[in-house]
């Protein structure tokens, strides 16, 4: 993976800090071409991963990055899914087969349709499953998705709920049927490692909030620096900043000091952020392989 993936949050009003701050970039963000603007801002600087859910708007993003293939060659994205309220929304607008019809993916339709219909009848969670997965990667049909994400609000309610073998059904899926590799965004890491070791997940890609403050990080500081230095697995650091309460230098002298770190995932609104972010991290964190 790249070191530095670029987020989504700032495009949909998404700030833990200041909702003043979420509501501004919300309006901003409105017209699709604003959005786009920063994308391409990233990828000047040397980041060209995005990291994004599967919000209505992505499709929108998606059709102009099929539709210029030479400007926009060399993007990749990492879809984080399900986005929750894309389902709640359409349920209450179009009713629950409406939605489903929606979301259905084009290709294998009658496929679906069937896995999905044996599924309700049998009760049986790994065909849904599927079918939802296929249903949230439908807008990414043609793209590079090498890394798709179990977004963390389902991540850890079946991790509550001890239904871990639904991580197994989804990296499998993911895999077989995407040649991708599954990654788990999480508030808890040390519980999360714990249940994907219990169902055989190896040496897995999880990304959680890593940070000097121990901002939303469940489980305190100390128990994720131990995973991190002791537990085998791919580490992507987010909420680096603590939400604005660390200043980036600080934040990011901390975080790139850490074993074994995999990637960070950082959102922002302007060209001279990501530059200084970008430019923060390449002192800070020093390729193997530079001379400095």
């Amino acid at each position: 993976m790249d070191r530095l993936l670029f987020g989504d949050n700032q495009f949909f009003g998404i700030n833990h800090m200041s909702e003043e701050k979420a509501r501004s970039q919300q309006m901003r963000f409105q017209d699709t071409d604003a959005i786009m603007e920063v994308l391409d801002a990233a990828r000047d600087e040397g980041v060209s991963t995005f990291m994004c859910t599967t919000h209505d708007r992505m499709q929108e993003v998606c059709d102009l990055v099929r539709a210029d293939p030479a400007h926009y060659a060399g993007m990749t994205f990492y879809p984080c899914m399900p986005y929750a309220h894309k389902y709640a929304n359409a349920i209450t607008e179009e009713g629950f087969l409406g939605a489903v019809r929606k979301f259905l993916p084009d290709t294998g339709l009658m496929d679906s349709v069937a896995r999905g219909t044996s599924s309700f009848a049998r009760k049986d969670i790994e065909g849904i499953s599927t079918l939802l997965i296929d249903a949230e990667l439908k807008m990414f049909s043609g793209l590079p998705t090498p890394v798709i994400w179990m977004q963390n609000v389902v991540v850890d309610l079946l991790s509550g709920l001890g239904f871990t073998e639904a991580f197994r059904i989804f990296a499998d899926h993911v895999r077989t049927h995407y040649d991708a590799e599954p990654g788990f965004i999480t508030m808890n890491l040390p519980r999360l490692l714990d249940d994907l070791d219990a169902v055989g997940i190896q040496n897995p890609i999880v990304c959680s909030n890593i940070n000097k403050l121990g901002f939303r990080m469940s489980g305190g500081v100390d128990g994720y620096l131990d995973a991190i230095e002791k537990r085998p697995f791919r580490a992507v650091a987010m909420s680096v900043f603590a939400s604005g309460a660390l200043q980036p230098r600080e934040a990011l002298e901390w975080v790139c000091g850490l074993p074994n770190l995999e990637s960070i995932v950082f959102g922002a609104s302007s060209r001279a952020n990501i530059a200084s972010t970008a430019q923060l991290v390449d002192e800070l964190w020093p390729r193997e392989d530079d001379s400095r």
